[in-house]
């Protein structure tokens, strides 16, 4: 302890941010050998336990489980009730424990990870200061590394009247406590329609205004059969429509759309889009520019500092927890491999490197119906130059899913490299198709040949037979 009350101490490796990004880097560094504390101001478990992942998938969850019992004859007749929606929150706080982090600080423990409350910034080459709630100042020097996992915020678009109005983001969306009688979301990506889908089916009136297409940057399809699913719930889907100005009055909010019609709603939700968390962290010391997605290469270290790495959202390089998760891997392994001087794997899917985020990023959106994508959309595969061959499918063509639903109604597509024969990617929309992705994902990361892919013969009467239609017409196609 230094004179002026500030305690300083050293590891092996100093993590800013204790969501599951940090957590996970820190897991790695220590499993192999090293020392390592987390530097978190809110929850250990961060965004994805609290305000995300967890909470929004546990409120879509029961209207999910009512739809699909309502969708099989026999089983439909014995669902007579609605959706209890206290019970409904009851369950999501059940999944963040009832925003109590005592769990994930336990875990820490268990793991030998360290833990620092407060707010950590860089102050130096491998040098970060803690500043707690009451003042109080830390200093942490990090022997070999500082990873960087400090996640990234819900923008507030710079709409007029919007911020004034006390939008919800994604946040309050997750964690609210009362429903709202009528809510207006402002966005067309994926927290938008989610947040839709599970508001219009506990009962909200659900007004969605999109200034594009929805899931812009998936297959066409994907949004087309998403906005006449969100309009099967009730949601008023308005495309191709800017919103002009947001004003809150005693009455509720009233959203102004460009083409001049309004939306008066209970609540306003701002969902277009994330920024990095990196305003206040001291990005100065290694010549960065705080408040920018932090660059760096494949194995998340910043370029021109081999001491400093940044991983998961606040790199921009994939918004996607898992994806953050297999970058902190591969960061955690590294950071061993150089503090120990050992090879560093770091080739085309080396074991320290995230190729996959360039390629091969599997993604769910748990709306009405289900998206479940991964790898390239026929558009970024013509657009990189790739030969192309896209195959469609009518998944309520196969058998599997007659049997899982009656009238199931669902899509895929698989888009195949001509040049390879191999699968660059692959969309599936319908009832629950989440579980298809990862067949998927191994065979793109794989880069099965289609003529091996033959011989992965699905389980009848399954959903995942649609591969071997989809094989069947490509064949044809083919021929």
């Amino acid at each position: 302890m230094s004179a002026d009350n500030t305690r300083t101490d050293e590891y092996d490796l100093i993590v800013l941010g204790g969501g599951p990004v940090g957590e996970n880097v820190a897991d790695r560094a220590v499993q192999g050998g090293l020392t390592a504390i987390i530097v978190e101001s809110e929850l250990v478990g961060g965004e994805c336990s609290y305000w995300a992942c967890m909470p929004s998938k546990a409120l879509l969850r029961s209207a999910q489980a009512l739809r699909a019992a309502q969708h099989v004859k026999g089983a439909a007749e014995a669902v007579t009730g609605k959706l209890d929606v206290r019970a409904v929150f009851e369950r999501r706080d059940s999944f963040t424990s009832n925003w109590s982090d005592d769990g994930q600080v336990k875990w820490l423990d268990s793991a030998g990870i360290d833990l620092a409350r407060g707010h950590g910034r860089l102050t130096g080459e491998r040098e970060v200061t803690v500043t707690d709630a009451d003042g109080g100042t830390r200093v942490l020097h990090a022997r070999h590394a500082v990873a960087i996992s400090t996640g990234s915020d819900a923008v507030i678009p710079p709409i007029d009247g919007l911020r004034e109005a006390s939008p919800w983001t994604s946040r309050e969306a997750t964690s609210a406590e009362e429903l709202p009688d009528s809510l207006a979301v402002i966005g067309g990506g994926v927290v938008a329609v989610e947040m839709a889908t599970a508001y219009a089916a506990l009962g909200s009136t659900v007004t969605l205004i999109a200034r594009g297409e929805l899931l812009a940057s998936m297959e066409p399809f994907a949004g087309e059969r998403v906005a006449a699913g969100l309009r099967e719930l009730g949601v008023d889907v308005r495309t191709g429509t800017g919103t002009g100005s947001v004003h809150r009055g005693d009455d509720g909010v009233t959203v102004t759309l460009d083409d001049g019609s309004t939306v008066v709603a209970t609540e306003v939700l701002a969902a277009t889009g994330r920024s990095p968390r990196s305003g206040d962290i001291g990005l100065e010391v290694a010549g960065l520019e705080p408040g920018r997605w932090i660059e760096t290469d494949d194995t998340l270290r910043v370029p021109g500092s081999d001491w400093l790495y940044a991983v998961g959202d606040v790199n921009g390089r994939v918004l996607l927890t898992h994806q953050g998760k297999y970058q902190a891997r591969a960061a955690g392994d590294v950071i061993v491999a150089r503090a120990k001087d050992d090879t560093v794997d770091d080739g085309a899917w080396g074991r320290h490197v995230a190729t996959a985020d360039h390629s091969a990023v599997p993604q769910v959106t748990f709306s009405f119906p289900e998206v479940a994508s991964v790898g390239l959309t026929e558009k970024a595969a013509r657009d990189a130059g790739r030969a192309v061959q896209v195959v469609d499918y009518d998944l309520g063509g196969v058998a599997g899913a007659s049997l899982y639903e009656d009238g199931f109604d669902g899509q895929a597509r698989l888009v195949i490299d001509t040049d390879r024969d191999v699968v660059i990617g692959a969309t599936f929309v319908g009832p629950e198709v989440a579980e298809l992705v990862q067949t998927a994902t191994v065979a793109i990361v794989g880069e099965v040949p289609i003529a091996r892919l033959w011989h992965a013969v699905p389980s009848y009467p399954t959903v995942s037979e649609v591969w071997l239609r989809l094989l069947e017409g490509y064949g044809r196609q083919s021929a």
